[in-house]
């Protein structure tokens, strides 16, 4: 029972220390952002599996015992972060769907392929920690299913008024929805990791993904 607690408690015990915390000191503000900061230039480069307090620390030119008067761990740092970013993903998924409807066809796959795009690069170290977590984690795992499943309901409704108009003959929408979004976070996390986020063409990488999202959503052919 214990460890059942330990397993689950991640998000909740960061979500009470949030709001428990005295509210800091322009000083104590500076020093936690540049904590986050260091935190996502390395977790961006190594990943957040192979990334350690120290090296968060160091990167910050802090101590250790600084990050732990804001964190009690990576994994609660990674908990507040995701709680905090997981509202600017609704709202594009919301502004999809608003706009979805006066839309042409390829204008829809462009946004589509647009906002998935652009929630990796504005926030390239929380999607890195809540997907390579969830690999060891339950709560986390839960957490990232989350996420996705926002644009892949998206996706599976699009692809479902697209049938209604002879186009993806024969394919099941959510399990396409799911292919293409689990292709997009993959192909977002190769070409932003390790350090090669700031020299990424952004323009030329949503072209990819938007024709890609165009003629597997758009096609009459039966494959």
């Amino acid at each position: 029972m214990c460890g059942f607690r330990r397993k689950f408690s991640t998000f909740t015990h960061a979500r009470q220390r949030e709001m428990s915390v005295v509210q800091p000191t322009v000083r104590g503000r500076q020093t936690q952002a540049a904590i986050d900061e260091a935190a996502r230039t390395v977790i961006a480069r190594k990943g957040i599996l192979a990334t350690t307090v120290a090296d968060i620390a160091t990167e910050a030119g802090r101590s250790t015992a600084s990050f732990y008067n804001y964190y009690d761990s990576k994994e609660a740092m990674v908990a507040q972060w995701a709680m905090r970013f997981r509202t600017e993903a609704q709202e594009r998924v919301s502004s999809l769907v608003a706009d979805s409807r006066a839309q042409t066809d390829k204008q829809r796959a462009r946004d589509i392929a647009t906002a998935h795009w652009l929630t990796w690069r504005h926030q390239l170290a929380e999607m890195i920690s809540v997907s390579q977590m969830a690999m060891i984690n339950a709560e986390f795992a839960d957490f990232w299913n989350q996420i996705c499943s926002e644009p892949i309901d998206f996706l599976t409704t699009t692809i479902k008024r697209a049938q209604r108009d002879g186009y993806s003959p024969g394919n099941d929408p959510h399990l396409m929805a799911t292919a293409i979004v689990s292709m997009m976070n993959q192909f977002a996390y190769n070409q932003l990791s390790q350090g090669n986020a700031a020299t990424v063409d952004d323009d030329g990488c949503i072209d990819t993904l938007a024709g890609i999202c165009y003629r597997a959503i758009y096609s009459k052919e039966v494959c």
